[in-house]
């Protein structure tokens, strides 16, 4: 019985290299992977998945009203996979991780998911929150603070390198908008909760 899976941490944790990594091995055994990410981060190119350490592969887009289980029946039709791969997956919508569910359960392929669970505000996305109540298996990807304590929060960073509090969830960006911080230090850099 095929998974789904939610691989999640925060920013700079390789998630990313993981991702790419993992279809490697799949590919390298003669088994087709399919990988999908997000329209909105075009950060490595439209339709490319590319890890900081210099590793990418072409990339199906989804978005906002994206039928994904259409999208992954019909890439079906055209040959074989093997597994699944998203990332950037906090940007799903909750229905499509539902669609994504039933691709693992109904068409028996398994989906590995991975993304970011928490915002700069430290609050859950709405696909992180989805994925978090129906994946059978949450897997952490570590990254750590710079006192060396493992990071699960982000802060996002103004030009001068303070925390900025408020603001739309979404903002593409990499090393120069986010920092990922430990819980302790996260609360210090946006004013103690």
């Amino acid at each position: 019985m095929a998974k789904l899976y939610f691989n999640y941490s925060t920013m700079n944790a390789g998630k990313s290299a993981i991702l790419l990594q993992a279809s490697h091995n799949y590919r390298e055994s003669g088994m087709d992977t399919y990988l999908l990410t997000a329209r909105i981060d075009g950060r490595a190119g439209t339709g490319r998945i590319a890890s900081r350490i210099g590793i990418g592969a072409e990339a199906d887009l989804f978005g906002p009203g994206d039928d994904l289980f259409a999208q992954v029946s019909a890439r079906i039709g055209q040959g074989r996979i093997a597994a699944v791969f998203v990332d950037e997956a906090q940007f799903l919508e909750p229905e499509q991780v539902w669609q994504l569910a039933r691709v693992a359960d109904d068409l028996n392929v398994p989906v590995l998911a991975y993304g970011l669970r928490v915002d700069f505000r430290g609050e859950l996305f709405p696909g992180s929150a989805t994925l978090l109540a129906l994946a059978d298996d949450l897997r952490e990807v570590r990254t750590i603070c710079h006192c060396g304590r493992k990071a699960t929060m982000v802060i996002r960073q103004d030009a001068e390198g303070r925390a900025i509090t408020d603001g739309a969830q979404v903002l593409i960006g990499g090393n120069e908008t986010y920092v990922s911080l430990c819980r302790r230090h996260w609360r210090a850099a946006v004013g103690d909760r």
